[in-house]
């Protein structure tokens, strides 16, 4: 039965508590990945020799960059072959990956800044997917820009590296304001796509948790993304 049938049987009620179902899942499987992180980076961050080394260990940064890397591209580009559970120990996995690579921001940034800005985007992040998924409009064209934001940003990013003088103190402060800008946008149009990706009649089935797992790490690095550019912008850095 194809989609089309399937919206056509149910009535406009089970439509809208199948899809607060599905987005539900959505977000108690992203909550989790993003306290798998909290939770990770805060206790690497008690021994600073293992940070030291994170930090200052290129081929160890280099690797950890390489797993999360490969673990995005491999649900992306597996989803719809690998079972349930691999998709859930790929995502899990990979926000254990991000939790040791962020681990450094305690030493960087105030453990009280740090919460500040977390509750901060926790409530912009609430407020944008709430429009995201309530919204009538279609929110295509703001997809289309942020993605173009996205890619222009990343390539700024990579300059930096090979020349660190473009990161000086006000473009930080730009590219700070500007990745928080897209993130907000993506936000928004990730939830609204992600509700729309929603099989109606999958609910229970392997498909129907690879569909969440997946929409939990899009939004997953929707809020990590949107908590560091806010963090480089209003994080109170240590002495």
């Amino acid at each position: 039965m194809n989609s089309q049938n399937q919206y056509a049987t149910r009535s406009e009620t089970a439509i809208t508590e199948e899809n607060a179902r599905f987005m539900a899942g959505v977000y108690k499987w992203m909550t989790f990945g993003i306290l798998l992180t909290g939770v990770t980076s805060y206790y690497i961050s008690l021994n600073k020799k293992i940070v030291m080394t994170l930090a200052t260990n290129s081929f160890i940064s280099i690797g950890l960059f390489l797993a999360q890397i490969g673990a995005v591209i491999f649900l992306a580009a597996m989803i719809e072959k690998i079972s349930a559970f691999m998709a859930t120990v790929v995502y899990l996995l990979y926000a254990f990956f991000t939790g040791i690579s962020l681990s450094y921001i305690f030493l960087v940034y105030t453990q009280e800044s740090i919460q500040q800005v977390f509750f901060i985007t926790s409530f912009s992040f609430a407020g944008l997917s709430f429009f995201g998924y309530v919204t009538k409009r279609d929110l295509g064209p703001v997809g289309t820009f942020c993605h173009m934001g996205l890619w222009g940003l990343v390539g700024f990013y990579v300059l930096s590296w090979i020349f660190p003088s473009l990161m000086g103190g006000t473009m930080n402060m730009v590219t700070s304001i500007i990745g928080v800008g897209i993130f907000s946008g993506l936000t928004a149009y990730d939830t609204q796509k992600i509700k729309e990706s929603n099989i109606i009649g999958n609910e229970g089935t392997e498909e129907d948790h690879k569909e969440t797992i997946f929409g939990a790490l899009t939004l997953y690095l929707d809020f990590i993304n949107l908590f560091l550019h806010l963090l480089r912008l209003l994080g109170g850095r240590r002495d």
